[in-house]
Parts: C-alpha cells; structure tokens; sequence
C-alpha cells in the first residue's frame, strides 16, 4: 500500500502526521492539482490539441517556537505514501540546519472549509465547444481571403488545498483561461496580434478576433516610415497591461524599503502616502472581482521580499495600490509590515484593475480625437533598465500604426522603447474605460488585469527597431 497515489486531502493530513511524529514544532502541507487543456493552429490549420493533468506538493516544517522558530520548505511534483515520508523528513532536516527565520510568525490558524472534502476540479477540449467550431470558420475565412492565422487557446484549473498543524484546511478551485492569435497577410511582410483572457471560453468569439486582426492588417495596406522620437502614442489595454503588470509587481514592501525600487524614499523609507500622478488613478486588486477571481487566501512556497511561508492561508481582502494618483500600499508579509511601519499585512494579490475616475470610451475613441500620432498595439521583450525609476526597454511588434485627422492611415515601422510606467501615470493626458485586458508579454501566466487605454502625449520611442 506504501506505493500507492494519495489524495490532496490524505496528503496533507498523513503530512501533518508525519511532521507531528517526527518532532516537528509545526507545518504546512500545500497540495495543488492542475487540469489543462490546449489548443493550436498554424497556416489556416488546427494543429493539434489536447489535456493533461499535473501535481505538486510542497511541505513547510517549522522547529523551534518564537523568534528562534525555523523553517524547511520542499517541493515534490506529486507524493505517494512512501516519498511523502522522505518529503517531510527532508523539510524537517532543513529546518533543523536552518537558523532562525526573521519573518517568523504563529502559523495561521483556521478550521475546515465547506468545501475541503470535493475531488479536484478538471477541465478537458470540451470547453471548446462552442469555440472550437467559430475558430475552424475564422480559418476558413482566412484561407479564401488570403490571410495566415497561427496561434492558441489554453484552459487550466488549479485546485489548491491548504492544510496545516494550527487547524488550517483551505480548498480554492481557479479556472484560467486565454487566446493568444497572429494575423498575416498573404506576403508575410505584415503581422497583427489580438489576445484575450476568460474563464471558460464562453464569452470568446474568434469570429471578432479574427476581424480585429483583418481590419489591422487592412490598415498595413500602406506604410510609412516614420523616425524615432517622442510622439503622441495611443496605448490600447493589453498594452498598458504590458507595462502595468511591470508595475504591479514592483510593489514590494521591502524592497522598496531597503532603497531597491521607484517606490523608495530619497534618504530611507517609502513613498506611501506620495502622490504618483495628477489624474484620479486608481489600482487595485480583489480577490472576489467578477471575472478576475484569485485566490482568497495567502500563498508562499517560499519566503523572501514581502512573501513569508507563515503566512499561508491569511485572508486577503480588497486593497487599494494607488488611490486617486497616491500610493497607499505596498505588497508585505506580517513580517515586512512591521518592517515597514505599517498597521496590517497587505499580501500580494494574483489580480490587479488599473482604472482612472470618470473616464469613459475606447481605444477608437481616443483614435478619432487624436490628430497625428501613433497606436501601439503590442510590446514584447520587456526589461528593467533601471529600478529607481522603474525604466524599461523593450520593443514594438505586431502592429504600429499611425493616426493621422482621427484616422489609422497606414502601418509605420517597429521601435524600441525606453519609458517609466510610473512616469506615464503621471504623464498621460487622456484615458478611456477600463475593461479586461491581456498582456502579450506576461498574459500566459498573469492574466487576471484590467486595464483603460491610454493617450500618452510623448512616448519615448528611442530607435527604431527591424523587428517585426
């Protein structure tokens, strides 16, 4: 029977057992059970599909009691009776030759969720039911008009089960899911790209992608060369998420208070409290928004920033980021939090909504009230420059087109980039609703953003860039 595959529920509890009997002070078994299902299509053709499914387990043991309490942390793709005793001796032995962890705290204590007994959660190619069939027309379409498609749809959902020695017994099934797909005319010499998150599929129409990308390789029927400088830039959702997301995860509590990031204070501390931008900007994250659901609870199979394995299964409310233009929190464990100076842990959070008070419209609506300048469709290839300012460099791909009398006009040249999404919350002039957006760069595995588009009077566009 040693041999045999355990349930997450008899993981966790044979786990804490395990722990219990072999001296350690406390723990915390985190099971998590994945469920995928994928779909490709290159040249006008689905080429291939399919599902699988996946496991992994991670135990945190802890010795010691106080602030002499330390922790071992180790991860396994899956457990069976006989290496899920290996796994817990392994944590317990580092632990053991660990010292102590400064960011050591009581375990969070709980009891057993509603939910905690239910099998995990699966998907399969059936979520593209309806999908599937309104793809294979978009094909169709493509081949008489004598466009290419390439791209994919991915579905997953993770089924997390948490449980631990102080009474702590968590279960949270997430679906994910998105369509990443490329346009090309007949030639090759121009290429479009739409994307899209959902959770299930059923609000994805690929018949609307697909004119999405037609009408903007209709608008590379003409192309202009056009210098680099600073030009007055449209940035449609997904690609504020680009840099947004950039943003989002620099909001590190101790980083920012040991002096690392845009978010540090000149002579020590942070800048909570400073004013990051002129315009209402708001961002902030929910673990309960419609649509952009994450987990409700703490997750860290590791410590380190404003992260801390003590903390799994604290509860997560709604925090404010930024508040109309003010920074009001920074991502921090209970560790970082008194660190910092601040009255409660604010965790990270695997969603965010960037929006801007009063505004309203869409990308076509700041189009036609802009007389010349540029729309920027998708960035790629994304890095730091520079931390204090949280510069980034990257490029143009798919798409860059030129505005001209309230009109796209033709299709211009690539770029590189070098901008601050810090400094363009400051900077931009006009914004337009906030509504689900996909990041090119980082929407595989963060999706869950919304974000407005957004008139940028003077972005940097610092060369021009052959990619294409």
């Amino acid at each position: 029977m040693t041999g045999i595959q355990l349930t997450p529920q008899d993981t966790i509890e044979r786990g804490l057992a395990l722990a219990a009997a072999e001296g350690a002070d406390g723990c915390v078994v985190l099971v998590a059970e994945t469920s995928s299902a994928n779909l490709r299509w290159a040249n006008n053709t689905l080429t291939t599909n399919g599902a699988m499914r996946g496991s992994s387990v991670t135990v945190i043991a802890t010795v010691g009691a106080g602030e002499g309490t330390a922790a071992g942390v180790i991860g396994r793709s899956s457990a069976t009776e006989d290496t899920l005793r290996e796994i817990v001796a392994a944590a317990i032995a580092t632990a053991r030759a660990a010292g102590p962890a400064e960011d050591a705290r009581p375990l969070v204590e709980g009891t057993t969720g509603a939910d905690w007994a239910l099998e995990p959660e699966e998907t399969s190619v059936g979520v593209y039911e309806k999908f599937a069939p309104a793809l294979g027309e978009s094909l169709r379409r493509a081949t008489q008009q004598d466009r290419r498609l390439y791209g994919f749809a991915d579905h997953e959902v993770v089924t997390l089960y948490v449980g631990s020695s102080a009474g702590l017994r968590l279960r949270q099934a997430l679906p994910r899911g998105y369509v990443s797909s490329t346009g090309k005319n007949a030639d090759l010499s121009h290429s479009a790209w739409v994307g899209t998150a959902t959770r299930d599929f059923a609000d994805v129409d690929p018949l609307a992608l697909d004119a999405e990308l037609t009408r903007r390789l209709g608008w590379a029927t003409r192309t202009v060369s056009v210098d680099a400088g600073r030009h007055p830039t449209i940035l449609p959702p997904a690609a504020v998420a680009d840099l947004m997301t950039y943003l989002f995860w620099q909001l590190d509590g101790r980083d920012a208070f040991e002096g690392q990031t845009v978010f540090s204070k000149s002579g020590g501390g942070t800048r909570l409290g400073d004013t990051l931008s002129p315009q209402p900007v708001n961002l902030r994250s929910d673990p309960s928004l419609s649509g952009l659901e994450a987990f409700a609870f703490a997750v860290a199979r590791t410590s380190g920033g404003s992260s801390s394995v003590f903390d799994n299964g604290l509860t997560l409310a709604a925090t404010d980021w930024i508040r109309s233009g003010k920074l009001e929190s920074l991502m921090t464990s209970r560790h970082t939090a008194d660190l910092i100076g601040v009255p409660a842990a604010t965790p990270n959070i695997g969603n965010y909504v960037l929006s801007v008070d009063a505004a309203t419209g869409t990308t076509d609506d700041l189009v036609a009230g802009l007389d010349n300048g540029l729309l920027l469709t998708c960035l790629w290839y994304i890095r730091m420059v520079d931390p204090q300012t949280l510069l980034l460099t990257g490029l143009t791909r798919d798409g860059v087109y030129l505005v001209e009398n309230g009109e796209v006009s033709g299709a211009v040249n690539n770029f590189r980039f070098n901008e601050s999404p810090v400094d363009l919350l400051a900077r931009f002039t006009t914004a337009g609703a906030t509504v689900p957006a996909f990041s090119r760069e980082w929407g595989d595995y963060f999706s869950r953003t919304a974000t407005p588009p957004l008139l940028v009077p003077d972005f940097n566009m610092s060369s021009v860039s052959q990619a294409s």
